[in-house]
């Protein structure tokens, strides 16, 4: 598909999206590298539109009926790894999500999601394209294996958070000691597009990195990927705290993210998934407009829900399996 260059012509905009998404889901199941796979290779979690399944295909948000964001015209779906605790003993247990501490209180676990353009306290002034239907991409991989390839994955970063307004130091792995008010993942995607393909075989290559740490504007667009998409990033809040005392003094971290037979205990492989599907033009709307984060609610110009339409919403659960509890090896492993 090809991009109209018309996109180019519209006045700059300057909006800067922040909202909270509750837990849709978490099974086995990735639509984007394994689509059909039932289930897939290792456990997500997933927030955004109740369309979510196995095989997604077309424009999503036209076929949802519920979402967990705050946004009710967001039908997109957005997923991570899910992080374990590794007992001493060798049995896992999955470790519960919190909310960020800037969204509206109650929200069931999910994840922070941001679309911004310029950086974390201002709004920016240029031509920014939404995502059209049927896109996707991914950033990060769980093959990634050495600290250094870690490092050089800007903006995939792990923060050993004293409480839930901590937001430094970012880390390019797991922390090494216990962390006072959990660890929280952050992902941020590449915001340059080729203005060609919806995804890619890698899905990743249609997309190009121009990514700054914490949050700051990323650099131009190359001309090989020219058009400038909102910078998509997702916070994700765990609550490590009540395994802390689990946590044998002077042992190497017992945090793992869950693929692979014993988990990724480096965090090198930290990853996630997007699948677009904000309906109709609300996106490009929020984009074109000058609100940031909760003042484009309430119909200015976005359509918003309360948090406890956000908890209703769920879906499918198409894979079965213990989750819960002390599990004696990771799902799928």
């Amino acid at each position: 598909m090809r991009w109209s260059s018309l996109a180019f012509l519209i006045a700059p905009s300057q909006a800067a999206l922040r909202f909270g998404c509750s837990t849709l889901s978490i099974q086995r199941l990735d639509p984007v590298v394994e689509p059909g796979n039932l289930p897939s290779a290792h456990l997500h979690q997933i927030v955004g539109g109740n369309a979510f399944n196995a095989t997604m295909s077309g424009d999503i948000g036209e076929k949802g009926t519920c979402t967990t964001c705050t946004f009710s015209e967001d039908f997109s779906n957005y997923w991570t790894a899910v992080m374990f605790f590794r007992h001493p003993n060798g049995t896992f247990k999955r470790v519960p999500i919190m909310q960020n501490a800037a969204l509206p209180n109650g929200i069931n676990g999910g994840m922070t999601i941001y679309y911004t353009q310029k950086d974390f306290f201002s709004n920016g002034n240029q031509k920014i394209t939404s995502f059209p239907p049927g896109f996707r991409m991914t950033v990060g991989s769980p093959t990634t294996d050495t600290l250094d390839k870690a490092r050089g994955n800007i903006g995939l970063r792990f923060v050993c958070l004293q409480d839930k307004n901590t937001r430094f130091p970012e880390l390019p792995d797991f922390p090494t000691q216990p962390c006072r008010g959990g660890i929280m993942t952050v992902h941020h995607f590449p915001s340059c597009w080729d203005g060609k393909n919806l995804d890619s075989p890698d899905h990743q290559s249609h997309m190009y990195a121009t990514t700054k740490e914490a949050f700051q504007e990323a650099g131009p667009c190359p001309a090989s990927h020219p058009v400038r998409m909102p910078q998509l990033a997702y916070e994700t809040l765990w609550d490590t705290t009540q395994f802390n005392s689990m946590w044998p003094s002077g042992a190497e971290n017992p945090f793992v993210l869950g693929f692979g037979p014993n988990g990724d205990d480096n965090g090198y492989g930290t990853h996630a998934d997007y699948a677009f599907g904000w309906k109709g033009d609300s996106l490009q709307r929020a984009m074109d407009s000058n609100c940031m984060f909760n003042a484009c609610e309430n119909g200015r110009p976005l359509k918003s829900q309360g948090v406890a339409e956000m908890n209703r919403c769920a879906a499918k659960q198409v894979v079965k399996e213990p989750l819960d509890g002390w599990l004696t090896s990771l799902p799928g492993q």
